[in-house]
């Protein structure tokens, strides 16, 4: 065999891998059974998504904590809570809450990039329960969604459905897009957990 051939064996196993393994695990990561069954705001206005992931974690603390941490998410303003050198160029994401990105309304645009060029927008929420961001053409819609388990823990459930462009350089980019969100959105959601549970402990 040539070098080639050995090549192209190997990154079709690991797209194999990747498909059949790792990506239906990831889709549903740290979710239950009843999480992602949920009818949650959303679900209606992606069609048929090539992407539909719903993951969850449980956070010592409350809601109302929790959701500050959320509403503050965005390029030039907390952060991801996430690789930084790789989602918020460069920036370290707050350690704290930031009392001047605490607003949220309807319509408002959340950046993803430095340029404030690309992001998507709130199309609805409810306090302390859930957000839910939609982006301008109707192909994506990303939701946060808090409940509490008992007075000291709370659930943080995500759900993204994204309907993909197969067409010209959108294809690369889609691609990247669904395995970049394995480590970025576990990320995530670990620094929410663990900013909003030494929140919750130094104010009890």
């Amino acid at each position: 065999m040539t070098a080639f051939i050995y090549i192209a064996i190997i990154i079709t196993g690991l797209v194999i891998i990747y498909l059949l393994i790792i990506r239906p695990w990831h889709l549903k990561w740290g979710a239950t059974k009843e999480e992602l069954m949920l009818e949650l705001p959303g679900d209606n206005n992606v069609h048929k998504p090539n992407f539909n992931a719903t993951r969850g974690i449980t956070i010592h603390s409350t809601p109302e904590l929790v959701w500050r941490w959320i509403i503050q998410i965005g390029s030039k303003r907390a952060g991801w809570y996430s690789i930084d050198w790789m989602d918020n160029a460069g920036i370290k994401s707050s350690d704290k809450i930031l009392p001047e990105f605490q607003k949220i309304e309807v319509d408002q645009f959340i950046p993803f990039t430095p340029d404030q060029k690309n992001g998507m927008w709130v199309k609805e929420f409810k306090e302390n329960k859930y957000i839910l961001w939609v982006d301008k053409e109707g192909k994506a819609t990303w939701l946060w969604y808090l409940y509490p388990i008992d007075e000291t823990r709370s659930r943080l459930v995500t759900r993204l459905r994204t309907k993909y462009n197969w067409k010209g350089i959108w294809i690369i980019y889609y691609i990247l897009y669904d395995m970049g969100d394995i480590i970025m959105m576990s990320k995530c959601m670990k620094g929410i957990k663990e900013k909003a549970e030494k929140e919750f402990y130094n104010i009890q």
